[in-house]
């Protein structure tokens, strides 16, 4: 049983981590008409008729945003990188435990980013731009933090369906 829940877990791990590098590093979280041409913005830069700029102003909410989105990358890669390493080294039960945590850290982190940019988003730039949505990169976001804590509580569950079964017996048969 630990094998298929921790396996299940490190599956929708590695693909919430590919799925929050994705989100993180495109420039689509938001779309809009800026000038009568289309435009659209990620945590890194923006883009006006398809030439880009980095963001040249510091906001609190875009620096929260973009380290939120890091660490949860960086835990969700520990969590993977945990839950791969209980099948090569035996059922390491500390690492299962440890790696869905991670997992589950990674997915509350995202969920705090993307809280954040949301609230931004909606109060700031809702109001200034009048035909705006969010875009792709956004919503790949929100995937991810569902498959981390899908991820997370899968590890933990073969962590504690280890930990309550018994141990089987060595009795010799003489």
């Amino acid at each position: 049983m630990l094998y298929s829940l921790a396996g299940g877990g490190t599956l929708c791990g590695v693909a919430a981590l590919v799925l929050l590098i994705v989100s993180t590093s495109t420039d689509f979280w938001m779309q809009y008409r800026y000038s009568g041409s289309s435009a659209n913005q990620g945590l890194w830069r923006f883009c006006i008729n398809h030439k880009c700029h980095a963001h040249t102003i510091t906001v609190a909410f875009w620096d929260a945003t973009r380290a939120f989105m890091l660490l949860a990358v960086l835990s969700c890669f520990a969590g993977v990188v945990l839950g791969l390493s209980a099948f090569t080294n035996g059922t390491k039960n500390r690492r299962v435990r440890t790696g869905g945590i991670a997992l589950v850290l990674s997915g509350f982190l995202a969920l705090l980013a993307l809280a954040i940019y949301t609230g931004v988003t909606v109060t700031f730039f809702g109001k200034r731009f009048l035909d705006w949505r969010f875009s792709w990169s956004y919503i790949i976001g929100w995937v991810a933090i569902i498959l981390a804590f899908a991820a997370g509580v899968f590890q933990l569950c073969a962590y504690q369906r280890t930990t309550a079964e018994p141990a089987p017996s060595n009795n010799a048969d003489s």
